[in-house]
């Protein structure tokens, strides 16, 4: 009898762990030890070899990390998951366990600052290099990638300029060259966009934002087939060893629990906070999933389930006119990342991605005078009036 599938709301709750296993606790336990206990010197050996299920060390797995990958796993479509103590640490996992010297790096047209600064690294000391695509078309896609093309990594929506990409057509193209496509999902979680479902192959999250959702935990997470997760568990996680702590894996596992309600009311929030900027006389642009008039529209359609809470927009003026409107601002706190319950503003071309040159940020898209705004759970009247009163300052 084929087992019922459950939705969303209620695997984000209950998947990868059964109380009966654990003392009949309600909560997941935390296994707040940094070693496991072996009955005899031959269990030892037979976990080291292999050949024995069990833990042995918390930097090689333990139950708490062990119940948040299994989730993760379920709720982005994978096979397996690795759970990191940071988003980097995932980012740079995966992008080591795939590469090796003279490989190639095909990246959507515009990444985190520090995925760049790691690209940048890999081109510096180890021969990796890398180029970035705009991806807007299968042709332009095909055109980009290089005979030592070793993997295509893709952020969509793009940090900051909230540019999408068809992950469909990105992975349909890689899989005719046999390259793998790596996605960072962290803008959407699994809530709202499940790349795997549309032919990716590795999905990575700065579990620190939506996952968690409380601005208490650093932490990444990485999800796959078992083959590729048990070869970056084997060789990057194990011996690099940027491996979650196990309180930081259970404040995700109830971070988890209210994803869905929590980006529902976010989003919510985006799209009312959307409308009023966009009419707004002092706002010379504006970059949401959710406007109509996106060329990229059609692409959020397709591949999410809401536009998201994350809106990048242009004041009119300078740098100094953007950081002027940030230092009105009230209720809305300065401060990077995202995906918190507090809405939170930052400066992408000082802060985010203050590592890429003035050149390439303007490749990117990312002027001076641009801004991203990250939608918490505040009455959206609030917001908006507080983002009101700022703007009449400027």
């Amino acid at each position: 009898m084929e087992e019922k599938k459950t939705h969303f709301e209620t695997e984000v709750i209950h998947a990868g762990y059964r109380s009966d296993e654990h003392l009949g606790s309600l909560v997941p336990p935390l296994y707040q030890t940094s070693t496991f206990i072996f009955a005899n010197a031959e269990q030892g050996e037979r976990r080291f070899a292999g050949e024995e299920e069990g833990f042995i060390y918390s930097r090689l797995g333990n139950p708490t990390v062990k119940i948040l990958e299994e989730r993760m796993a379920l709720l982005e479509k994978g096979e397996a998951s690795l759970a990191f103590s940071s988003g980097m640490a995932a980012v740079s996992a995966v992008l080591v366990a795939l590469t090796k010297t003279g490989d190639h790096i095909l990246c959507s047209q515009g990444v985190y600052g520090c995925t760049f600064g790691l690209l940048t690294l890999f081109k510096e000391k180890y021969r990796i290099d890398h180029d970035f695509s705009a991806m807007d078309s299968r042709e332009t896609l095909e055109k980009d990638i290089r005979p030592n093309t070793s993997c295509i990594y893709i952020e969509t929506p793009i940090n900051p300029t909230m540019k999408l990409v068809d992950l469909e057509m990105a992975a349909n193209v890689a899989k005719k060259k046999g390259i793998p496509v790596v996605v960072d999902n962290t803008f959407c979680s699994p809530y709202l966009q499940n790349p795997i479902s549309h032919g990716c192959d590795i999905v990575i999250h700065s579990a620190t934002k939506y996952i968690c959702g409380h601005g208490d935990v650093i932490a990444g997470l990485v999800i796959g087939k078992n083959g590729m997760i048990q070869r970056i568990s084997r060789t990057t996680q194990k011996d690099i060893g940027g491996t979650i702590s196990p309180f930081d894996a259970w404040l995700l596992l109830r971070g988890l629990k209210t994803l869905p309600v929590r980006m529902d009311r976010q989003s919510e929030n985006a799209a009312k906070l959307f409308s009023f900027l966009k009419s707004h006389p002092k706002i010379s642009s504006i970059y949401y999933p959710g406007d109509p008039e996106c060329s990229d529209y059609p692409i959020m359609k397709k591949q999410m389930k809401q536009p998201g809470a994350l809106i990048a927009f242009s004041v009119e003026g300078t740098k100094e006119t953007a950081q002027m409107f940030m230092n009105q601002l009230k209720l809305i706190k300065i401060a990077v990342s995202l995906g918190e319950v507090q809405t939170l503003i930052q400066h992408p071309a000082t802060m985010t991605h203050s590592v890429v040159p003035k050149e390439e940020r303007s490749k990117m898209g990312i002027g001076d005078n641009m801004l991203r705004l990250s939608v918490g759970l505040e009455a959206w009247e609030d917001l908006m009036e507080d983002l009101d009163q700022a703007l009449v300052k400027i």
